[in-house]
């Protein structure tokens, strides 16, 4: 195999990280907005920790094995869709860490609620169900896609 066969397989593996971790996580905040006793909420938004470490882990190696991809495959770094998905990638990074921030305090809320009881709470389902902070993560999700379309087809590139 090439160094570029190398490169493209582990950047590869990496986008995979990133795109199942957080499919993985969008899952997991769905399934705690459909339950009630804090025990239960606490435990899914408990399993998102691995997902998160997955998309960050994820993150890192598609955007720095990409560069270097790009750079070893003889594109441009300044070329169009080369910065439209460095672009897209910080946007979709920004937007997960938004959207993330009022999970980790439902967590919070959710195991503290889960120790003193465990009685459902609408100030719970409130946190976790947050509409602002679903919007950030299909938003997030979204910008991930258009990273990958422009992997696929690379507009302009010649």
């Amino acid at each position: 195999m090439t160094k570029y066969d190398w490169l493209l397989l582990f950047h590869v593996l990496g986008a995979f990280l990133l795109l199942a971790g957080s499919i993985v996580a969008g899952i997991l905040q769905l399934a705690a907005v459909r339950r009630t006793r804090p025990s239960e909420v606490s435990l899914l938004l408990g399993l998102m920790q691995p997902a998160v470490a997955a998309m960050g882990i994820g993150a890192i190696v598609t955007l720095g094995l990409g560069l270097w991809l790009a750079d070893d495959a003889g594109y441009g770094i300044g070329e169009g869709w080369v910065v439209a998905a460095i672009v897209l990638w910080a946007i979709a990074n920004a937007l997960g860490w938004a959207g993330g921030r009022p999970l980790g305090r439902a967590a919070e809320l959710a195991q503290r609620l889960a120790e003193d009881g465990d009685q459902p709470s609408s100030e719970l389902h409130r946190a976790v169900a947050d509409r602002r902070a679903l919007v950030l993560n299909y938003l997030s999700f979204a910008a991930l896609i258009a990273i990958l379309v422009l992997m696929v087809f690379k507009p302009g590139a010649g």
